[in-house]
């Protein structure tokens, strides 16, 4: 596991500390000097802070260049790096420009024109860009894409400039959707089915009401021929019948294949009953002493059941939404605080407001008190051509309802 001691993010309570893990507070504290969180914010650019690719981080920062009123220029000259530099730069500047930047917006029209990576990046703001701000570049584009090694693969802009992309080879496979549940089982359950069409059945299955009788004594013929791991949607699968699953998993916690006995054992933990309060609480202190920063959310979900019979969690859980680099799993630590104990979380939900990711700005509009600053900054995200269009919609639902009053 690693040690927040040996990572290399600076103190969660610095600005430098906030601005790496994407926090709301980061972003406001920034606002109040910045001069002095310039380099922050530009080498948040130019290294990935992020904990995995789950996590959010270009609309943040791009956020925090406008509102810093700070230069895209490093981010232009950033274009020029290795690929991953160029395409977080890229990012950014692209919602510069839908923000109103004419330099981030001339500045990656002339990188396409020059620039290595021309290509990734034009099929980036291919999708993100409205087509009157690239159309134009098909001539380029033309001209240059006989340099590269090989056709590319999406369809946009490609098709739209007359150039030959990559057939993607694939295999025609009857589809499974007509067939009934019996028929779905029968072939998860046949010693002759290929995995293919197990996937294939399973993927008809999960889009159906669950059909728990049949499914259950199947689950542990689904694992993969060398028996290491289940086939894809298994998991899924599982996951759909609920409680109903609790039964058969106490025998699969028992196997001796290690992904059943994973899978037996994730089932009991997600509908234990009081007994298994004490165990998670454990784990969630035994995660934050180990600063396992990948899987807690899961923890957190699992305690969240539990309402104030969780209070014993709560300090945990504070600590992780306090220190995390990894952002994606904030919003599973302000969700089950909400749902043991919300004393304290108004401050909490308005910072999430100014968070990296979605859904904890998700949060934040649906449950920020509604004062002043809260208000105000959901008027800002309902507007901002750089939000996300679920966002927007949800600040705009927030500020219609009848005195933009909190729940």
């Amino acid at each position: 596991m690693n040690n927040e001691d040996e990572m290399p993010y600076a103190r969660s309570d610095s600005v430098e500390g906030l601005l790496q893990r994407g926090r709301g507070l980061g972003a406001v504290r920034a606002l109040r000097d910045p001069r002095g969180s310039s380099g922050f914010v530009y080498d948040g650019i130019r290294r990935d802070w992020r904990w995995d690719g789950t996590d959010d981080r270009s609309l943040y920062l791009a956020r925090s260049v406008r509102d810093l009123e700070l230069s895209p220029a490093p981010l232009v000259d950033q274009l020029a790096g290795d690929e991953e530099a160029c395409l977080r730069a890229c990012e950014v500047l692209e919602l510069l420009a839908l923000a109103g930047s004419d330099e981030a917006r001339e500045g990656i029209r002339a990188y396409v024109r020059e620039g290595e990576h021309w290509s990734r990046v034009l099929e980036s703001v291919s999708d993100s860009w409205p087509p009157r701000w690239w159309e134009d570049l098909g001539d380029v584009a033309r001209a240059r894409i006989g340099a590269e090694a090989e056709l590319p693969w999406f369809r946009e802009p490609w098709t739209r400039f007359g150039i030959e992309v990559r057939s993607r080879p694939s295999v025609a496979r009857p589809s499974l959707a007509g067939l009934g549940a019996g028929e779905l089982l029968a072939l998860l359950a046949g010693t002759r089915t290929d995995d293919a069409t197990k996937v294939d059945a399973l993927r008809a299955l999960n889009g159906r009401e669950p059909a728990v009788e049949g499914l259950i004594p199947l689950v542990p013929s689904l694992g993969t021929p060398d028996g290491r791991r289940p086939l894809p949607l298994v998991g899924r699968a599982v996951e759909r019948l609920g409680a109903l699953a609790v039964p058969a998993a106490r025998g699969w916690a028992r196997d001796d294949r290690s992904w059943l006995a994973r899978l037996g054992a994730d089932v009991l933990a997600d509908h234990g009953g009081p007994e298994t309060l004490p165990g998670l609480v454990e784990e969630l202190a035994g995660q934050w002493a180990a600063r396992a920063w990948c899987g807690p959310d899961r923890t957190a979900r699992r305690l969240a059941r539990f309402g104030p019979d969780a209070a014993a969690a709560v300090p945990w859980l504070r600590r992780f939404w306090l220190h995390t680099p990894h952002s994606y799993e904030r919003v599973a630590y302000l969700k089950a605080l909400a749902a043991i104990d919300r004393d304290g979380l108004d401050h909490v939900h308005t910072e999430s407001l100014w968070d990296c990711e979605e859904g904890a700005r998700l949060l934040g509009i649906a449950s920020a008190p509604a004062s002043p600053a809260a208000l105000e900054r959901i008027a800002v995200l309902r507007d901002d051509p750089m939000e996300t269009p679920e966002v927007r919609a949800a600040a705009r639902a927030r500020l219609a309802a009848p005195a933009s009053s909190g729940p």
